[in-house]
């Protein structure tokens, strides 16, 4: 009787995508946590690995469909603090939340290359950049060789000189022009277009009558075939126009403003407050 030789066959771990579920038919989420002393409504909650890890696992419970990891403040006028330190925040962290929860989506806010680097080697899947490869254009050959989703934003200097920047003769048509720049610049680097998410930069270098315009046309942003994250979570902007200094409270401007990223297709949100923004997108997600 011939005996049957059964062969060891290595066992095959499904890739996982970098992409949430759903993405491109409706509105994501993506969960803040600042791991820094000094961001504008959050600065020390987090700098702490077992409290991000915390943060992390209630916004995951909470809807978020990415989580965005950051370590330098790019609030107006904070100081940038170096990549050294960047990663002595960001990579503890990192680790005990890819570590706690394999298979969430992890972004890392950063325009450093080598944060960029150290981060997707140490498991994230994303790279959130404010500069759009404007900081430091080696991020854009790491972005290239990873693969990976990267955000690009729109933004002019940086936390010390943007609000001195804020001049626009039609704010919706540079911010436009202004991402197709830094787009072309991004295909050239290696970057695929389907890696690419537009961030029009809400904040960023623009007043709040211009926020308020790129909110009231969004769809001329979202129109060019990319998908379009809108970061309006707490922001001065919100604040200007309820009169509530504090940033904490501005929680219902924000669900106002995602209501209308429902509306004009955004594919993605970013806020602080997971849990009511995600209740207010699955309402909005019915009427619009």
């Amino acid at each position: 009787m011939t005996q049957r030789v059964l062969l060891a066959l290595p066992i095959i771990k499904p890739v996982k995508s970098p992409w949430p579920q759903e993405w491109g038919q409706r509105t994501n989420l993506m969960g803040v946590i600042n791991i820094t002393p000094d961001s504008f409504s959050d600065g020390g909650n987090y700098l702490e690995p077992a409290s991000a890890l915390a943060q992390a696992t209630l916004l995951i419970q909470q809807g978020a469909d990415v989580l965005d990891l950051g370590a330098q403040s790019t609030r107006p006028k904070a100081e940038e603090v170096g990549w050294q330190e960047e990663l002595n925040r960001m990579m503890p962290a990192l680790h005990v939340i890819r570590a706690a929860h394999p298979q969430a989506l992890i972004s890392v806010d950063t325009f450093l290359v080598e944060v960029a680097e150290a981060a997707l080697q140490a498991g994230a899947d994303w790279i959130n950049d404010v500069s759009g490869g404007r900081r430091d254009p080696e991020l854009l050959r790491v972005v290239a060789e990873a693969g990976c989703p990267y955000v690009l934003m729109h933004s002019r200097g940086n936390s010390q000189s943007m609000d001195q920047l804020a001049t626009y003769s039609d704010v919706i048509e540079e911010v436009r022009l202004g991402l197709l720049r830094r787009t072309d610049q991004a295909l050239a680097a290696g970057i695929r277009s389907d890696q690419l998410i537009w961030d029009p930069g809400l904040g960023f270098a623009k007043t709040t009558e211009q926020n308020l315009m790129l909110l009231k046309h969004l769809e001329r942003i979202c129109s060019e075939g990319f998908p379009v994250l809108v970061g309006p979570s707490r922001k001065r902007f919100i604040g200007d126009v309820l009169h509530q200094p504090d940033p904490e409270a501005r929680l219902w401007g924000t669900a106002a403003v995602a209501c209308r990223c429902v509306q004009a297709k955004a594919a993605m949100v970013r806020v602080h407050d997971v849990g009511p923004i995600h209740q207010t997108l699955q309402m909005a997600s019915r009427l619009w």
